[in-house]
């Protein structure tokens, strides 16, 4: 029997960003997917800021920055909201193809060594104290493989989810929507959201050159999950709702969602875990999805490695994925269905959208829906109490003795950093991270969420680049929780 540190279910964002975090770290990986093939369906439509940010953490980012199309403007149930003053590097979003994502996803987990088994579906498992034995099906027979760990990353009708009988609650879908990424002979002056009429909304986007995705939502059906629909549907469905079809053609991908929003009862179960959409679905609105499954796998992957390397704090560390993990996902579910309710057809969602349109125009309201969109708001809980801790940490300039450079490009081992920006910091009491003195020229630094606050003088960064702790005062010492953090966590 073949044997892994961890075994990855589904080949998606989540699933490779999932592999290349972990062999980063020096652990053995097999990804596994049921599909006979890639399919180069394009799919999700854009990275936000904060996936950005940690692909960029990685240095898994110029490939796709040389790709997309930045956009400044998000939107809430296609009411524009403004990126451009967001404290981050990547003020906008990338509009970019899923398909794309996973190709330079997959190159670079190639580079690390990962090769995707494809018709591999895991069709049973076993656990036991000290692993998981894994029963994978395929045209070419039954075969098994032992891990640490397993986890899902198989979507949302994931297997691994079943398997481990954990639930999926929430609610069911009430809408339908279309989208088809065609060619256009008549395309728009400009692009556009949720442009409303009669029952529905549509939608035109354009991917790259000469390639739209075209959109069209009607809350007057429900198509079931699974269900045909030709282009030819979506054609008639479009020119309906608005009145023309802008002279579409040469279909690359049709397909339809619904406004469904499920959560997984947990995102553990012993020695398995759910991650991205097999640990939640949505109605797509704003582009969270695929950041929020990568955002799962950046989190869940330095505490897989800490935990294969020090069985002792195991169990606790693991414990925080689905803590830290779990209120973000439902707080994207609550959005989502909120910007459902925002999308409805008729004169009292008029007003209401009218009411919303004006409230978007105040920089508290705008800010606070664009960082909640993008994830640069997100905040976990810790034991420090600086306005850092817990918040992702900001990517500023730094010079070193080796010359300048940024935060994030620190992150690039995935390990955890004492970032010293004062002589008298405290120094690394173990060899578990990378101690690095820096300075600062940055008087304060701009926190979303929170403002601008003074720079510190010493700060724990996680691997994830999250803050653990920091402190403005230079006589401050490590306290020893960290320093027992720090011993769980280590990962080399």
């Amino acid at each position: 029997m073949d044997t892994t540190d961890v075994v990855i279910a589904g080949a998606g964002p989540t699933g490779l960003t999932l592999a290349c975090e972990l062999r980063i770290l020096g652990l053995e990986v097999a990804v596994l997917d049921a599909l006979p093939a890639r399919t180069g369906e394009s799919r999700a439509g854009g990275i936000h800021a904060r996936t950005m940010e940690v692909l960029d953490q990685r240095g898994m980012l110029d490939g796709l920055l040389a790709q997309g199309n930045p956009r400044q403007v998000g939107h809430f149930a296609a009411i524009p909201v403004d990126f451009s003053d967001h404290a981050t590097r990547y003020p906008f979003t990338l509009v970019i193809p899923q398909s794309l994502i996973e190709r330079e996803l997959e190159s670079r987990a190639a580079e690390l060594g990962v090769t995707v088994q494809w018709d591999a579906p895991i069709v049973g498992y076993r656990q036991d104290p000290s692993g998981v034995e894994i029963e994978i099906g395929g045209s070419n027979g039954i075969r098994r493989v032992r891990a640490a760990y397993l986890v899902g990353c198989d979507g949302g009708r994931s297997a691994v989810r079943k398997l481990a009988g954990i639930g999926f609650t929430g609610t069911e879908a009430t809408m339908t929507g279309m989208l088809a990424d065609v060619e256009l002979t008549d395309p728009p002056a400009e692009q556009f959201f949720g442009r409303r009429r009669g029952m529905g909304d549509f939608s035109a986007v354009q991917l790259q050159p000469g390639w739209y995705r075209l959109v069209v939502q009607r809350h007057d059906r429900v198509l079931e999950r699974g269900a045909a629909l030709s282009f030819a549907d979506f054609r008639a469905n479009f020119t309906e709702i608005a009145g023309t079809d802008l002279g579409m053609h040469s279909p690359r991908w049709v397909s339809h969602y619904g406004d469904a929003a499920r959560h997984a009862d947990r995102y553990r179960a012993g020695r398995v875990f759910l991650a991205g959409d097999a640990a939640h679905i949505h109605y797509p609105a704003g582009g969270q999805g695929l950041n929020l499954g990568v955002q799962d796998a950046v989190n869940l992957g330095w505490k897989l490695a800490a935990a294969l390397r020090n069985d002792a704090a195991a169990d606790d560390l693991l414990d925080t994925y689905e803590s830290e993990r779990r209120p973000v996902a439902a707080r994207v579910l609550h959005n989502t269905r909120a910007q459902t309710a925002l999308s409805r057809p008729g004169p009292h969602t008029d007003a209401l959208r009218d009411i919303m349109g004006d409230l978007i125009t105040l920089d508290d309201v705008r800010h606070r829906l664009g960082l909640m969109i993008t994830a640069l708001d997100i905040n976990y809980d810790t034991a420090s109490g600086h306005p850092l801790a817990g918040r992702r940490v900001p990517d500023v300039d730094l010079v070193t003795a080796d010359g300048p450079t940024r935060v994030h490009a620190l992150l690039r081992p995935a390990r955890p950093v004492l970032l010293r920006l004062d002589d008298t910091s405290p120094t690394a009491p173990e060899n578990n991270l990378d101690s690095v003195l820096a300075r600062s020229n940055a008087a304060h630094w701009s926190v979303p969420g929170v403002g601008d606050i003074p720079r510190p003088t010493a700060l724990l960064i996680r691997p994830d680049g999250y803050t653990a702790w920091a402190t403005d005062d230079p006589n401050t010492t490590l306290p020893d929780t960290f320093r027992n953090w720090l011993a769980a966590t280590a990962t080399h």
